[in-house]
């Protein structure tokens, strides 16, 4: 499936959409980018860097993304794979206590109808420490 020719995709952060990953090449399209659109039934849209505590809860919670699923284009993920993952299970995974790391600039505006900015924010891997207010 090829993704559907659409207005530049905003982030997060209002900037233009970044890439995720090209290895594993992740997006609801597979083009790298947490793009979405109507087929996007999930919202893919968190570009997350996962852990081995955020893999293992969503195993637990019957969302295996550590298994290889060649019929999807699905590698399989290892702690530290960057993955456009769906809003509503980090979400989950952040109420848990098990957020993984997330890059605000390639993360889409969209995951903002599921997931506050400030959530995405405390696990954000892309931004400078200096914003945390700490010296």
């Amino acid at each position: 499936m090829s993704e559907p020719e659409r207005e530049v995709e905003r982030n997060v952060l209002g900037g233009p959409l970044q890439p995720c990953s090209t290895d594993p090449l992740t997006g609801v399209y597979r083009t790298g980018v947490c793009s979405s659109g109507p087929e996007d039934v999930g919202s893919h849209t968190v570009c997350a860097v996962v852990s081995a505590e955020f893999l293992d809860l969503q195993r637990r919670l019957g969302n295996d993304l550590s298994s290889p699923r060649p019929e999807y284009g699905f590698p399989g993920l290892r702690p530290g794979d960057r993955w456009c993952v769906v809003a509503a299970r980090w979400m989950q995974a952040y109420q848990a206590g098990a957020a993984s790391g997330v890059v605000l600039a390639a993360t889409n505006a969209r995951a903002l109808e599921v997931v506050p900015l400030e959530a995405l924010r405390q696990h954000a891997v892309d931004v400078p420490d200096d914003l945390s207010g700490l010296d």
